[in-house]
């Protein structure tokens, strides 16, 4: 009886501490700041509608006044005029996004289990050089990565976009810090019963931090996505460049171009945003959540 009126009381206390103009207004505040960040977004999609007046008008309206298809059919007129078929540049960027996503989050994952769940010599400095490795832009290594992708023999391949992009520590870091929250005793129970590590990996480990690799392949699929650089160095065959890559040289037609830039924008946008829709309940879980605990 003491414990359910004690629960009883804490209850009713927070119930009595709790002030409707505040929550009010705490609601009102989110709800702000969620219109704000969303305007850069609702900007683009605007931007992509608006006629070449409207685009040149200064100070610039905010939202489209006198919507128009005609930036569309714009930049469907340059695309018609490149030497390679624009479905060409689609599939580049999804073989390339879809093969470096799923690559990414399955060697991020492998590399983390040992370092979460194994104790072995060396396994501190590992980390610590993987903390470090955060610190780093990815600008200092590209001369190093061009000697190596040469020697390789692998200029004008899918691989020198692909390979160079797995070794990002970030995903390594965040499935290390989630799988450290798994309950050992789980993991040992599945060894009695006969499992080996890669099993306990897949069919234990894998489950148990759904929500972080699938923030990770929101993260990744971002990354390939955007990755203009090493398509420009490394691929000289316009039928191995990527969408984003192809439509950044229509963005350089200057003034005459601005209404097609502005579809650019907004078609560039739309891919990682379908991804994060289709994942945010995991990613919202990994924001609020650490894992599975003891």
């Amino acid at each position: 009886m003491t414990i359910i009126r004690r629960i009883r009381y804490k209850k009713v206390g927070r119930k009595a501490t709790r002030s409707r103009m505040g929550n009010a207004f705490v609601v009102f505040f989110l709800v702000l700041l969620a219109a704000f960040m969303s305007f850069p977004m609702i900007y683009t999609i605007n931007m992509a509608f608006k006629p070449m007046g409207e685009l040149l008008k200064y100070p610039p309206d905010f939202f489209v006044q006198n919507p128009t298809m005609q930036n569309f059919s714009n930049l469907s007129n340059a695309i018609s005029n490149s030497t390679v078929p624009f479905t060409r540049y689609f599939f580049n960027s999804f073989l390339v996004t879809g093969i470096g996503t799923a690559l990414h989050v399955l060697m991020a994952s492998l590399a983390a289990f040992p370092l979460a769940k194994h104790k072995f010599p060396g396994r501190n400095f590992l980390f610590s050089l993987v903390v470090i490795s955060l610190m780093f832009s990815t600008t200092v290594l590209q001369v190093p990565q061009y000697l190596q992708i040469h020697s390789f023999g692998w200029l004008d391949t899918y691989q020198a976009i692909i390979i160079p992009m797995l070794v990002n520590t970030l995903g390594l870091y965040l499935m290390k810090q989630f799988m450290e929250q798994i309950n050992d005793a789980v993991l040992e129970a599945a060894r009695i019963d006969g499992a080996g590590e890669f099993k306990t990996w897949w069919y234990i480990v894998m489950p148990a931090v759904k929500p972080a690799y699938l923030t990770l392949t929101v993260f990744a699929f971002k990354d390939f996505w955007n990755n203009i650089g090493p398509v420009m160095m490394y691929i000289s065959s316009e039928n191995k460049k990527t969408l984003p890559l192809a439509l950044t040289n229509i963005m350089q037609g200057g003034l005459a171009r601005l209404g097609s830039t502005a579809v650019v924008g907004l078609i560039l946008m739309i891919p990682p945003i379908v991804i994060f829709l289709a994942t945010q309940s995991n990613v919202i879980e990994t924001m609020k959540s650490s894992g599975m605990k003891d």
